[in-house]
């Protein structure tokens, strides 16, 4: 390889993708050099997924080389390598770059040309700039469980990019899960089970006010969440998300989604089978529940040993001011931890 390994952690990094590689992987790996404009990092939290670093980090090759313009350089001429990481490993951190702002996040973002994709959901967010959008504004004295992004609908983003703009003072990481290890291990502990939910499929429903309430983390009201205060036109926009909408009498409606599947294999992923759900998430709570689709009772057993197994599964580390972090959405849960503020993390999500 072209790159200077200064690091242990270099060095287990480049073992780690070279070794047990098909021809495939060592074409790609080979391409590598497409990407010596940046040299291999290591955090705190980081592991080794199946022979994959989670978070791969990657740091400017000099010092004079961190600039804004710089970046965008580099990542103009690696694209196609960047995008072949970002699915190689999942997760991908730019640490140690001039990005100082949601502008300079949006042009980081725009580098790759990757459709834009709006969030549906019911955490609360505000636009900020162009493509760039809060994360969940909700209470930072909350955790926000593990979710693959917008994964009910019919159509999800397939990248899902994140920058910090005010690291916490204290907690507030982003911890995430490589989804197929999940499913890995529920089939050794539940094998039933999940064979049962994946066979009659999912069925969830979701209860929103009508107007925002910031003081939850789902706080966001049905009018926001489809852009209309009309209710025909919102049951026509959730109709083509692929949910049906119940009224309540105090103004608010429930959504119902399903039936959903269990787990999912996608292209390019090495065949791994996904937990593509959002079953723990939702399961047994006031404001949503998750059944199977026929109505039948997921085992509350069940539902607190996944719960278990995702956070075990759990990668996290320290955010630091400027970085910008790819997620693959399709091969990753991911939440938030509870924090003391400030904590200011930009969002952006892309088909």
């Amino acid at each position: 390889m072209m790159l200077t390994q200064k690091t242990l952690a270099n060095t287990v990094i480049a073992k780690n993708q070279i070794s047990n590689t098909d021809s495939k992987d060592k074409e790609e790996m080979e391409g590598f050099c497409s990407g010596k404009d940046f040299k291999i990092g290591e955090c705190d939290g980081q592991k080794v997924v199946d022979g994959e670093v989670m978070p791969l980090v990657l740091l400017p090759i000099e010092s004079n080389k961190r600039d804004l313009d710089s970046l965008l350089s580099v990542l103009r001429k690696n694209k196609d390598w960047f995008e072949q990481m970002i699915i190689k490993n999942s997760a991908v951190l730019l640490r140690g770059f001039d990005v100082q702002n949601a502008q300079d996040f949006n042009e980081v973002v725009e580098t790759f040309g990757w459709e834009d994709m709006r969030y549906v959901g019911p955490a609360p967010r505000a636009h900020i700039y162009k493509r760039v959008w809060t994360a969940n504004e909700g209470p930072l004295s909350e955790f926000i469980y593990y979710h693959h992004e917008m994964v009910l609908f019919k159509e999800c983003p397939k990248k899902l990019m994140l920058f910090c703009e005010v690291p916490p003072p204290e907690g507030g990481e982003t911890p995430f899960v490589p989804s197929f290890r999940v499913t890995e291990r529920m089939l050794v502990e539940f094998p039933e089970a999940v064979e049962e939910m994946e066979a009659k499929g999912l069925r969830y429903t979701f209860s929103a006010l009508s107007k925002n309430d910031t003081s939850s983390m789902r706080g966001r009201g049905w009018e926001d969440a489809f852009g209309t205060s009309d209710r025909r036109e919102a049951e026509c926009r959730a109709n083509a998300l692929g949910m049906e909408i119940e009224w309540l009498p105090n103004g608010g409606a429930k959504t119902i989604l399903g039936p959903r599947s269990l787990t999912k294999v996608f292209e390019g992923r090495k065949g791994r089978r996904m937990w593509f759900n959002t079953v723990v998430g939702m399961h047994g709570k006031e404001y949503s529940s998750a059944t199977m689709a026929d109505g039948s009772e997921i085992p509350a057993n069940v539902a607190k040993r996944c719960g278990e197994i995702i956070e075990e599964e759990s990668i996290q580390f320290k955010w630091e001011k400027g970085d910008v972090l790819f997620f693959d959405n399709l091969a990753l849960l991911h939440g938030r931890r509870p924090s003391l503020p400030p904590r200011r993390v930009l969002v952006t999500t892309c088909k």
